[in-house]
């Protein structure tokens, strides 16, 4: 597996070392090993999944102090926009994001760091998306960020006039009245 660091400090890629043959394929999808020869130690104890269909929006969601959670996320089948925006006030990628296509065939992961609001818009008829988690979900702890902030300006991909949100997540905040406790 090849670990890409990107612009935003904790925010990596992953990238699959896909082996074909007649059969089909095979790949390692999570090895703790090979994050630990990265230098990235975590303890993943939840897994989650979802299935959406096309033009369903799923965020910006991140947990507060104490139980923030990093996050490992994949496709099983279909295509997302996957959308994380920074929320650590110190760091000077705060509140701008960054995206990318995860898809069954590219079968690339995002590590979310605790500190960034996570969502992902449905490209596909359907998607199929699995995470893992280093923290537990706490209801109490639930935050999220409104995914048309105009202080982010998102590029979602889609027609906003396409977007299936859930009433939650049309009622989160902007940035600048977001709760922001990560400490």
């Amino acid at each position: 597996m090849e670990i890409v660091a990107t612009e935003f400090k904790d925010l990596f890629v992953f990238n699959p070392k896909i082996l074909e043959d007649e059969r089909g394929y095979f790949f390692e999808s999570y090895s703790r090993r090979t994050l630990l020869k990265a230098g990235i130690d975590l303890n993943f104890i939840q897994d989650n999944q979802s299935c959406s269909k096309r033009g369903v929006l799923r965020g910006l969601h991140y947990q507060i102090a104490p139980y923030p959670q990093t996050k490992l996320v994949r496709v099983l089948s279909g295509r997302i926009l996957d959308v994380v925006v920074d929320l650590r006030k110190e760091e000077k990628t705060f509140g701008k994001y960054f995206s990318i296509e995860l898809s069954s065939e590219n079968n690339r992961q995002l590590l979310v760091p605790k500190g960034f609001a996570h969502g992902f818009i449905t490209l596909s008829d359907q998607a199929v998306v699995f995470y893992k988690c280093d923290e537990y979900y706490y209801p109490n702890a639930e935050q999220g960020l409104h995914y048309s902030d105009p202080a982010i300006d998102i590029d979602w991909g889609m027609d906003k006039a396409d977007f299936i949100l859930s009433e939650k997540d049309k009622k989160n905040p902007t940035l600048a009245n977001a709760n922001l406790n990560f400490k």
